[in-house]
């Protein structure tokens, strides 16, 4: 048995032990062949001579995370440092770069999580416009959103539009209390949730006022040119064909389009057609524009999403077949 000692004479032990130690706990969970004391500002490995190097390989990459930026969110503590990863050098940020897209509030590490999601990131990489569709909870909306901050962190893009149509399960905006803003703000709601992990509560305030993020609904986007923007269209299934033409023509240049929806879960009238279920025959085929589609193995809820998903699917489910809202609307 060997023995290492670590000194953290620089740092705050609270900072990288976390609160109660949620951190520390998680290194010992990690390395269980080592026995991990901490007492303030000194950490004591004990075990054989090769884990411990490979600990203090992969600590060294936690510290490097600490300083870069001055955080270690506990739920990517895991990833940064687990086993699995391959041994690196002391300051080889390893995991740190890889496929993270941004870092959000609390040094959040925001990147795809699933194949389908690095798909996504790879298409639009190549491309100008990106079509993602999958069902709920696979996290079309905040991979898309995550690559809009990260343009617009890196000065590709001037701004960030994001946009859905204002249609959701039968309810109509005129019997929704409020004026206009208020009406809308539901159903642009998940944007804003998405928009918040990424970005400082101020800079983010910030950002909306002076119109550098504008959040809208599709209707507002008729007779405008987008042009050195990252555009997102959300919940595109249940834009019309017409109303999605009109949105993909906006397009100007040096802009980036994605279009995410769930082909599934379809809230548009009887025999209204959606836009996005044409689109995936009538646009394929042309050069400069992907399409990923997500499946139930990229659900990044609960698990209990991922079998329902499933369930619907076994059952031949279609929203406009089952759902008794519709049948009253006829």
């Amino acid at each position: 048995m060997s023995e290492q000692i670590i000194s953290l004479a620089s740092y705050s032990p609270v900072e990288i032990y976390g609160v109660n130690d949620i951190n520390l706990n998680v290194l010992r969970d990690l390395f269980p062949k080592l026995k991990i004391i901490a007492r303030g500002e000194v950490m004591k490995i004990i075990g054989s001579e090769e884990d411990i190097a490979h600990f203090e390989s992969c600590f060294d990459r936690l510290l490097h995370a600490y300083d870069t930026y001055g955080v270690i969110h506990p739920s990517e503590l895991n990833r940064l440092i687990s086993p699995g990863f391959e041994k690196s050098k002391p300051g080889n940020e390893g995991p740190l770069k890889g496929d993270v897209l941004v870092y959000g509030r609390n040094g959040l590490m925001i990147q795809p999580r699933t194949e389908n999601q690095r798909k996504m990131v790879k298409a639009l990489e190549k491309d100008d416009m990106l079509f993602a569709i999958g069902p709920a909870g696979t996290g079309k909306t905040y991979t898309a959103v995550a690559l809009a901050v990260r343009a617009l962190k890196a000065r590709e893009v001037k701004r960030i539009i994001l946009t859905r149509p204002a249609v959701e399960a039968g309810e109509n905006l005129g019997f929704l209390p409020g004026d206009l803003k208020e009406k809308l703000d539901p159903y642009l709601r998940p944007l804003y949730d998405a928009l918040r992990d990424m970005l400082p509560a101020q800079k983010l305030s910030a950002y909306l006022e002076e119109g550098t993020i504008e959040i809208a609904p599709l209707a507002f986007m008729r007779g405008r040119t987008l042009s050195g923007v990252f555009a997102i269209l959300d919940e595109a299934q249940n834009a019309t064909p017409n109303q999605l033409k009109m949105f993909l023509t906006r397009m100007g240049n040096a802009s980036k389009f994605v279009i995410t929806g769930d082909i599934t879960q379809i809230d548009l009238p009887p025999r209204q057609a959606s836009g996005l279920v044409q689109s995936s025959t009538l646009l394929s085929d042309i050069e400069g524009i992907n399409f990923v589609y997500l499946n139930e193995k990229d659900v990044v809820r609960h698990k209990l999403v991922t079998r329902i998903i499933k369930a619907y699917a076994s059952e031949n489910f279609t929203n406009k077949k089952n759902n008794p809202d519709n049948e009253n609307n006829q």
